[in-house]
């Protein structure tokens, strides 16, 4: 992912920017700017997309298991089916082994900025006791929430005055906190629709890239990603452990889902992060770039997904195994039935590595590049709807052409050509961009399994009678999905 310089030394890996405290941004309130589908195509040329996409990548490489800087990075080895020994299961790992960075149930921080944010989400959750479900029959969207929802509001001001928090956002009479807080209360879902999903997530990504800018992580380690790791582990597991608790206690419905043909219901993020937890190691406090295969010595097989067993053993200490979990809490049936994409994805021979690559250029494709989720994405001054002066040219995809269009007659705001001199170099080998929606989706295997004796599910083949179910070239595809029509 790092770009080579002319003399042959990795360049530094870009991280998200903080601002100059002496001579801050005009904070404003953040707004909707896409409106209709061509917005998207605007929108990926935005600032705004350049830092969520610099940020996720940042994070995302801090998780990665870590070698000594004297020890050379091994071969890919074969996948596992075991849990990782005690010994290469905590961060205090030996001197000549991998470490790696599990989840910790119940673990505590020393970093003041991670506990402020711990509890400020402690808060928001305990307000779910004022505003118990109601028990009306209803099959999604328990109205409770509103009242969840409005308690939150209500108390936001206050949440964000208090400690650290209120000393990071005392800034331009208030507007920061105004900023910053549009995206924190947009992370919990829609009142309105009495929905979640991976646009609220993405709002609550977008929370703490605001405080990263402000400065509000400075208290921590900046040692080979250490505040990195505590932010993915102490900061956003917590708040997706208060998130479930919302679905689950209010029925939330999936927002923009695409139901059984998406990922995931409700989020994304963590299948990210767990997979870049699983991935082959780099070495401590060097430039090395991710790993595109291989996974760490003692790492579960990707097919242990569909194995409850060893997921209720692994999503304690993993992301993804967490959100497998959770899924199996919610869901009921063959896992192949209600979740076939992660069920083919766990079909990958290349290792979490070749797993996380692709999550990444998903990511991309099917929550940045999709009106339905990022249309209520809103932009203020620290995620700007400037042009990012560096963009390419969007890459026209089956995405773009599949945009909803304002009604005829409407008014359109012409789309700014991209800036001249606009590099076209590709993201994974300079890590500034996210990867490109076109053509870049998961990698996963055609090795399908069997389905419903009608409808598109029942045309699938059992596992195993595909002929190029382990050919490189199967596990290379772009994304598709029976609502995406080829042009």
């Amino acid at each position: 992912m790092a770009s080579v310089a002319a003399a042959g030394a990795p360049a530094p890996l870009p991280t998200l920017q903080l601002i100059d405290a002496s001579s801050p941004p005009s904070f404003a309130k953040p707004v909707k700017r896409i409106n209709e589908g061509p917005d998207v195509e605007r929108f990926l040329t935005s600032l705004a997309y350049r830092d969520i996409g610099v940020f996720i990548l940042q994070l995302n490489r801090a998780l990665c298991p870590r070698l000594p800087s004297d020890l050379a990075v091994p071969a890919p080895p074969p996948s596992s089916t075991t849990s990782p020994s005690p010994a290469t299961s905590t961060t205090a790992t030996t001197s000549r082994r991998a470490t790696i960075f599990p989840l910790k149930a119940g673990s505590s921080t020393s970093v003041p900025s991670i506990q402020a944010l711990q509890k400020l989400l402690s808060e928001v959750e305990g307000l779910v006791e004022q505003a118990p479900p109601d028990p009306g029959p209803r099959r999604f969207g328990n109205v409770s929430f509103r009242t969840w929802h409005a308690l939150v509001e209500d108390k936001l001001d206050g949440l964000l005055r208090a400690g650290l928090l209120g000393e990071a956002l005392d800034l331009g009479a208030g507007a920061a906190r105004d900023e910053v807080g549009s995206y924190l209360l947009g992370a919990f879902g829609s009142p309105q629709r009495l929905d979640y999903g991976t646009g609220h997530e993405l709002s609550f990504v977008a929370f703490i890239g605001c405080l990263w800018k402000l400065g509000f992580f400075k208290d921590g380690s900046d040692v080979d990603g250490s505040i990195e790791r505590e932010i993915v582990l102490n900061v956003f597991e917590p708040y997706l452990r208060v998130v479930r608790k919302l679905i689950l206690t209010y029925n939330l419905e999936p927002a923009g889902s695409h139901g059984v043909w998406g990922l995931d219901d409700h989020s994304f993020v963590p299948y990210i992060f767990g997979s870049a937890q699983l991935t082959r190691p780099i070495h401590a406090s060097s430039t090395d770039p991710m790993p595109l295969e291989g996974s760490v010595p003692g790492a579960p097989k990707p097919s242990a997904v569909t194995n409850r067993t060893v997921v209720d053993d692994q999503r304690h200490s993993n992301m993804y195994f967490s959100a497998i979990g959770f899924i199996n809490d919610v869901k009921t049936g063959p896992f192949w039935e209600h979740s076939p994409i992660l069920f083919d994805i766990s079909g990958i021979r290349d290792g979490w590595g070749k797993i996380n690559k692709g999550m990444i250029k998903m990511f991309n494709a099917e929550v940045l590049s999709k009106f339905p989720v990022v249309q209520h994405f809103p932009f203020g001054s620290l995620f700007s709807w400037d042009v990012d002066p560096h963009a390419s040219a969007p890459q026209q995809s089956v995405h773009m052409a599949n945009q909803p269009i304002a009604a005829a007659g409407s008014a359109q705001a012409p789309m700014p050509p991209p800036p001249s001199g606009a590099g076209t170099a590709a993201p994974w080998a300079q890590a500034t961009r996210m990867p490109p929606a076109s053509g870049s989706g998961i990698p996963y295997t055609r090795a399908n399994p069997p389905g419903p004796r009608s409808g598109t599910l029942g045309m699938r083949p059992p596992p195993g009678r595909a002929s190029d179910s382990g050919s490189t070239a199967a596990q290379i595809t772009v994304t598709k999905a029976p609502w995406a029509r080829d042009a």
